[in-house]
């Protein structure tokens, strides 16, 4: 099987009920920027033949240090999230969560902004935005021996007087396409059109991300986030070696899988005092997957991982011969995740006390409801991974020479970008049957 990974994220804004007549009010004299849907991916190709050389300003580039200090955000933010999360098995896109919540927090102010940024670990904008400009450009150039793309859009209230100034920084510095919907007379439809949107971009995998009654007539704003991986293992398992085996889900609790297997091929690998390390490279040389086996005490040593054990690990890998067990498993997770993201320390973005002037002028809107879906399978070929995230906001008021790896208990997986280990995918294997 190839390696498919894809992420949509979305953030949906609305109308709060007491303010639906004001709202009224001012829409009959105030429209909104006409705002043309544009893919950026396509943009940079094709702008002479669509749009002209003068609705782009290219971004400025970026150094590898402020690179570095956005994946180093969102792996803390990836690590610190990863034990907030319920289920026995875990799985989530914490660069797609990263990526539209970023979109928001351009929009924020005040102690939103700073709540926001306490918990994502975003560096200044002027290192920020940059940097994912150039996270952008990097996802949808053509890769040498696997796909991966990355695409964001904005769904806004067609006749809602949105900022033109922020339309501008989502479309510079994050791609975004800007979709004008009509919220107020047919939330189901647009419902529809988001999820039909995500479905085509999670290649059919992420369906319904956004379910019945979260819009509603005062949504104003869906932020979406999407990203594709395609890949394959450099060095693929026999499928002849996989047999049944026992997955120890507790000490005393086993269930049956398959198991498969690797001898006579070296990889990047090490052991701690409590973990063995082992990474498994993608076709391309550019992504790979980070498998962390805990020796005892299973999962509290996990949720113990925090984002120096992390970097930690990357420096201590090296090749040697290894003999590999991993179960094959697939997983599908949904996480509605706004008291998460509150309990974590930014409140204020889903009360009425918020503050996304940036976005509109006036305090009045909040985000209702976060919602990040995501899928993965990984088999002797390779690996086949899918998310999408939603965001809802409303208007308010030491081994032995030939080490064994054997994945026969709960254990942790990274998806990840080789040069600054940006985490694109982190997830939990505790039973591999489910």
């Amino acid at each position: 099987m190839n390696i498919y990974s894809l992420i949509r994220f979305c953030i949906i804004i609305h109308l709060p009920g007491n303010c639906e007549n004001i709202y009224t009010s001012v829409a009959s004299v105030v429209i909104g920027p006409k705002i043309t849907t544009l893919a950026f991916f396509l943009f940079l190709l094709l702008a002479m033949f669509f749009f002209g050389p003068t609705l782009y300003v290219e971004p400025p580039r970026v150094n590898t240090e402020d690179m570095q200090a956005v994946a180093d955000a969102n792996n803390q933010f990836a690590l610190e999230l990863y034990p907030e999360l319920d289920g026995e098995n875990v799985f989530f896109s914490p660069f797609s969560i990263s990526t539209a919540l970023a979109m928001t927090h351009e929009g924020a102010r005040g102690e939103t902004a700073e709540e926001m940024q306490n918990v994502l670990h975003f560096p200044d904008e002027e290192v920020r935005r940059p940097a994912f400009a150039e996270i952008y450009d990097w996802a949808n150039r053509k890769h040498e021996g696997y796909e991966f793309r990355v695409g964001n859009s904005l769904w806004a209230q067609k006749d809602f007087p949105f900022l033109t100034d922020y339309f501008d920084i989502i479309k510079k510095y994050y791609g975004g396409e800007i979709t004008n919907v009509d919220f107020r007379t047919d939330p189901e439809g647009v419902r529809h059109t988001i999820n039909d949107w995500v479905e085509d971009k999670t290649n059919n995998r992420i369906k319904d991300l956004i379910p019945p009654g979260i819009l509603t007539p005062i949504t104003r704003l869906v932020l979406t986030n999407a990203i594709y991986f395609k890949g394959t293992w450099v060095k693929q398992f026999d499928k002849e070696g996989t047999m049944e085996s026992d997955f120890r889900t507790t000490p005393g609790e086993t269930v049956s899988v398959q198991m498969m297997s690797m001898d006579g091929e070296s990889f990047r690998y090490a052991e701690t005092d409590e973990f063995q390390l082992l990474e498994l490279p993608y076709e391309g040389d550019e992504l790979s997957m980070l498998v962390i086996l805990p020796k005892e005490n299973w999962l509290e040593a996990l949720e113990n991982i925090d984002s120096r054990d992390m970097s930690e690990f990357r420096t201590i890998l090296t090749e040697q011969e290894v003999k590999v067990f991993l179960p094959k498993f697939k997983l599908e997770t949904k996480y509605f995740m706004k008291s998460v993201l509150a309990g974590m320390g930014m409140p204020t973005a889903f009360s009425g006390a918020a503050d996304f002037s940036g976005m509109t002028g006036g305090k009045d809107l909040a985000i209702n409801e976060v919602i990040h879906q995501a899928f993965v399978e990984v088999d002797e070929e390779g690996t086949e991974a899918a998310a999408a995230t939603a965001v809802v906001m409303e208007l308010t008021s030491v081994g032995p020479s030939k080490p064994v790896f054997r994945a026969d208990h709960p254990f942790m997986f990274v998806i990840q970008e080789k040069e600054t280990g940006g985490i694109l995918f982190l997830g939990r294997v505790s039973n591999p049957s489910r």
